[in-house]
């Protein structure tokens, strides 16, 4: 476990809180003492990074679910109906293994994301 900083949160919990939603991730870059840990900065970029992964791939599924409901008589009720959840609890499942790695003292490099988190982290 980390030492707390003079706030009484530890890099730990910081760096969990910061998967909460990129706002906190933010507020983490932004405000001392947690912008001078390596170990928040990388998670809290790994969550901006992951919210910004998250929207840009749900849109372009949404169009492609646009795309094939005008093109096939099921439409979105077809395969799209299944693969939305499927896609959605990725989501979830990939959040959750960050923020408990995060809990755990533990850097949780995403396939591609994770190494553009942790360039931005050491600058």
């Amino acid at each position: 476990m980390s030492e707390p900083n003079q706030s009484g949160l530890s890099d730990n919990a910081a760096g969990a809180l910061a998967y909460i939603t990129f706002v906190p991730a933010i507020v983490f870059l932004v405000l001392p003492p947690y912008n001078a840990s390596p170990y928040v900065r990388f998670h809290a970029w790994n969550s901006i990074l992951l919210n910004v992964a998250a929207v840009i791939v749900d849109i372009a599924f949404t169009m492609l679910l646009m795309f094939t409901a005008a093109l096939t008589p099921l439409g979105y009720f077809g395969t799209g109906r299944l693969l939305w959840p499927l896609l959605e609890l990725l989501w979830f499942v990939l959040w959750l293994v960050c923020v408990l790695q995060a809990v755990n003292g533990k850097r949780f490099k995403l396939p591609v994301l994770g190494p553009i988190a942790e360039q931005l982290a050491n600058k």
